[in-house]
């Protein structure tokens, strides 16, 4: 993967080329950035640039051979971890290298994908994947070898806030003290749920999302879009280039979750005082509970983000709206008003709150349904 095939994020390009140029690579690194911002491609490119001695930003000049093997993704000194779990072909003790196929099918056809394209791949939307202490192991093994070229060996972990406990503190020691020519590039949505003794120890790169005009280009050049239609997909993208090729293939969740999210709104309303719309509520959490915990993840956060762009048109932001709703006879500004400063700061927190128990595997119906509950009396909570 070279670095002229990732969209924009230049200063970190000249940064990350440089500190090689001049022989200062840090032994450990953390990419953080929101989903679609390239630090996984970023990541590949970088290891390439080191392990291949490529000497632009084209990642050519150096050794053709390794050049060709990254086409593959199958450096012998690049090595990955990412969250795994139990599937119908791993029974017990999953590790990366178990899915290493279906990992690489997922760098050449979504090199920006998130966790839950990855899941999707997998089949295992319905659990939840973590690092653990088996993967650990085969780290720690896996780097305890010489380098199979004599050259660098590079340890990429993708969602490395998916590591437990557990594991993190048995590779706590490794990435302190890493055997010679030895980088690890840990790769993170969100820096604050790593743990504080692996964060300290590593060079943070932050990446922003990718400006609007970036994801223009690149829309129009990989999809042959004409322009308006680029800029609209950008601009409803905000920033994350995954959601700007699911929508320009209509395959994004967020269709699916409007729908949920519109009927979840209107039976809230309905529901002061009519118990029909109860039962709607009551339905419509059995609904969602019955999807992956992932999905149902996915779907609390689309909420969260759509509440946000509501209170902002409601205060005249209307240059940071990106959201467009589908669904028919719902209408943004005519919901904006019942997001205000009375109620947001509560609907936040419900839904964090949420979101929190979903992940520590709560019973989701009861989840479900007592945030419908309570969304039913905020939303009808009077701005002070």
């Amino acid at each position: 993967m070279q670095f002229n095939s990732i969209l924009g994020q230049e200063h970190l390009k000249n940064h990350l080329t440089q500190s090689v140029d001049n022989g200062r690579i840090p032994h450990a690194q953390l990419f953080v950035g929101p989903e679609g911002s390239g630090t996984l491609p970023m990541a590949i490119a970088y290891a390439q640039y080191i392990l291949c001695g490529n000497k632009s930003s084209q990642n050519q000049g150096g050794n053709e051979a390794c050049n060709l093997k990254f086409k593959n993704f199958s450096h012998p000194d690049l090595h990955f971890a990412f969250p795994v779990a139990t599937t119908d072909k791993i029974k017990s003790h999953p590790v990366s290298n178990h899915f290493m196929e279906e990992w690489r099918q997922l760098l050449k056809e979504q090199p920006y994908g998130n966790l839950f394209d990855w899941y999707r791949i997998l089949g295992i939307d319905n659990k939840q994947g973590q690092i653990g202490v088996d993967e650990a192991l085969n780290i720690v093994k896996a780097l305890s070898l010489k380098s199979y070229e004599g050259g660098y060996k590079i340890m990429l972990i993708w969602m490395a806030e998916r590591m437990n406990t557990s594991a993190a503190n048995k590779l706590l020691k490794l990435i302190e003290e890493p055997p010679a020519k030895t980088v690890f590039i840990l790769i993170a949505e969100d820096e604050g749920q790593i743990i504080n003794t692996i964060r300290s120890r590593c060079q943070v790169l932050h990446f922003p999302p990718l400006a609007e005009v970036v994801i223009t280009e690149a829309l129009k050049k990989n999809y042959q879009l004409d322009e308006a239609t680029a800029t609209k997909i950008a601009r409803q993208s905000d920033g994350n280039y995954n959601k700007a090729c699911d929508l320009v293939y209509h395959d994004s969740e967020d269709i699916q979750f409007e729908e949920w999210f519109v009927f979840w709104i209107r039976s809230a309303f309905k529901a002061k005082g009519n118990k029909a719309a109860i039962h709607d509520l009551i339905s419509w959490s059995e609904q969602v509970a019955k999807t992956g915990r992932e999905t149902q993840k996915q779907f609390l956060q689309f909420c969260l983000d759509f509440f946000r762009q509501a209170l902002l048109m409601n205060y005249n932001a209307n240059q940071l709206v990106f959201i467009e709703p589908k669904t028919k006879n719902f209408k943004l500004e005519n919901f904006a008003p019942f997001v205000h400063e009375g109620n947001i700061m509560d609907i936040s927190q419900e839904l964090q709150d949420a979101i929190y128990h979903i992940e520590r595997n709560g019973n989701s119906k009861i989840i479900l349904t007592d945030l419908s509950i309570k969304l039913t009396r905020l939303l009808h909570k009077k701005a002070s």
